[in-house]
């Protein structure tokens, strides 16, 4: 199994960017999809985008054009760059990853707050 450990929220003004990370405990290259998913108080969690070992990415509607999923295989790590924020981004974010079939592996989350 992986553990992740994500990093990077805060509290940030809307229109500002943050840029979360997530490191997983072993290589992530064989992994088969990894992805952030956020979830609002008294709303369901949801998938915000995720992106395949071989580097197809995918991405919510109210984040395209806004947010960049990327992963570095060599720093085992996963990150969610996140431009022009508005408050209903505010949400806790979670990393995944997708081992296929049932097996998916959760971080903690990492809180963020857009607000002036």
């Amino acid at each position: 199994q992986v553990q992740l450990v994500e990093s990077g929220g805060g509290l940030v003004q809307p229109g500002g960017s943050l840029r979360l990370s997530c490191l997983a405990s072993r290589r992530i290259l064989g992994i088969y999809r990894m992805g952030w998913y956020r979830q609002a108080p008294g709303k369901q969690r949801e998938l915000v985008a995720t992106i395949t070992s071989v580097g197809s990415t995918n991405y919510a509607d109210s984040v395209k054009g806004r947010f960049t999923i990327s992963r570095d295989n060599a720093e085992s790590t996963l990150y969610l760059q996140m431009n022009s924020l508005k408050p209903e981004d505010t949400a806790a974010y979670y990393c995944n990853a997708f081992f296929g079939g049932t097996s998916n592996v959760w971080g903690q989350g990492t809180q963020v707050t857009v607000s002036s």
